[in-house]
């Protein structure tokens, strides 16, 4: 088949990528003419494990082809996707913006019956707007479908080739057939629904999933009072079948481009028909709060920021990607500088992106390795939990530090790792791990 994503973005670059895998005839557009050329040299500007080596087979195969010019594209394909941004406008509703102008380029485009699938992330009713665009400057047949995504960055392209589920949201039976087959290689799991659903299927499972770290990271608040362990009620909740284990990992909250946008999304969608979405704004609420837990646990054990050099480990709002949108390394490092501590940084892939948000900060040592970065510090910050941050030697770490003050943010370290050691070592929710013992008594009322 022949399809045509525009937007080579993490949704349009991996989703078009991996159907080239599967054997279709891809085109990736964007407007971009560096990133367009970039690609046409094998360069990814992207992180995402597994990308690169599908990227350089299939464009040697030929199935694969990057492009800046979206009219000859549209015309030649089957299929049209589109994968372009839906920012946060300042009142938290999704802009429209990209999608409406990619639309009317589509329509302008086409030459004949499209299938148009809307794969960003859009409102409840936007792919009836894009119809009307579309409808109103073409006279050629088309239909309109919504395909949500589903991907997770760092496991993008195992997700897009293996989904859970696949989204088919129509009111055509020729399309649903056609988008059927099309997706038949990556899984027999698919649902065909009407368009608002499919929307709303997007912006639910996002929502539903947010509100899931929300609630464990308030358990883990309380377990740090009472003396629990969150890890193992966690593990304990885990078993239940009607609750599952995915996405109990107690820590410093969730960030990225997906969870912080949609929710806020979603709420002011329910807003626009006169729902006031209590649960979701206390998920966002908590999320918001989760990640100043680390500037009270440096609080408690230094005393004071002021003149204190603080390591932070991992930059990116997650492992295996260099993504830092509503990363919580963000607001915890603007914390630390505005009450007077020296920051040193450092992230295995994301330092490059993260340093554009602090270009004039003179006060942030940009590190070349974890153990620089640790060296001579007062204490250091595990934020985001890389494989090469759980597998260092604690002991080793221990000798470089000013302070032995470990404030492990992803629960990532264990109690024999810590044996031999003398860290005071202070993790989310799991108490008895705490070298401190009045800490967890005052960490939710700091």
């Amino acid at each position: 088949m022949k399809l045509t994503f525009i937007g080579t973005g993490y949704v349009g670059l991996v989703s078009g990528v991996c159907f080239s895998e599967i054997g279709n005839e891809v085109t990736c557009v964007d407007k971009d003419l560096d990133k367009v050329a970039r690609l046409n040299k094998g360069e990814v500007p992207i992180y995402e494990p597994g990308l690169q080596e599908l990227i350089e087979k299939n464009t040697q195969l030929g199935n694969l082809k990057f492009t800046s010019d979206l009219t000859n594209s549209v015309r030649e394909a089957d299929v049209v996707f589109i994968c372009v941004g839906t920012p946060s406008l300042a009142s938290g509703e999704a802009n429209l913006e990209y999608v409406e102008q990619v639309a009317q380029d589509i329509a302008l485009a086409m030459n004949g019956y499209k299938i148009v699938v809307t794969k960003s992330t859009v409102p409840v009713g936007t792919n009836d707007k894009i119809k009307k665009i579309v409808s109103q400057l073409s006279p050629h047949p088309f239909d309109i479908v919504s395909i949500p995504e589903f991907l997770r960055e760092g496991s993008a392209v195992k997700d897009t080739l293996r989904p859970d589920r696949i989204i088919i949201g129509t009111s055509s039976e020729r399309a649903a057939a056609t988008l059927t087959e099309l997706h038949k290689p990556l899984t027999d799991e698919i649902m065909v629904t009407e368009v608002r659903s499919a929307e709303m299927i997007k912006y639910a499972s996002n929502a539903f999933l947010a509100t899931k770290i929300s609630f464990i990271n308030e358990i883990a608040n309380i377990c740090e009072k009472v003396g629990a362990d969150v890890t193992h009620v966690a593990q304990g909740m885990g078993y239940d079948k009607r609750i599952g284990s995915s996405f109990l990992q107690a820590g410093i909250g969730y960030g990225g481009s997906c969870f912080p946008k949609d929710t806020h999304a979603l709420i002011q969608i329910a807003g626009n028909v006169d729902y006031e979405f209590k649960l979701l704004k206390s998920v966002v609420e908590v999320n918001n709060d989760q990640r100043f837990n680390i500037i009270a646990k440096l609080n408690h054990s230094l005393g004071s920021l002021q003149g204190k050099t603080v390591g932070i480990w991992g930059l990116a709002f997650k492992p295996n990607t260099d993504d830092v949108r509503e990363a919580p390394a963000l607001d915890i490092i603007q914390t630390l500088l505005s009450e007077g501590a020296m920051v040193k940084a450092y992230d295995p892939i994301a330092t490059e992106n993260f340093r554009r948000f602090f270009p004039q900060e003179s006060d942030v040592q940009w590190c070349d390795t974890a153990v620089e970065t640790a060296e001579s510090a007062d204490a250091l910050c595990l934020l985001t939990d890389w494989s090469e941050f759980k597998e260092i030697d604690l002991k080793q770490l221990n000798g470089v530090m000013k302070q032995p003050i470990l404030i492990d943010g992803r629960n990532v370290y264990s109690r024999e790792q810590l044996a031999d050691t003398d860290f005071q070592y202070y993790s989310i929710g799991r108490p008895e791990l705490e070298s401190l013992s009045p800490f967890r008594n005052s960490v939710a009322s700091d």
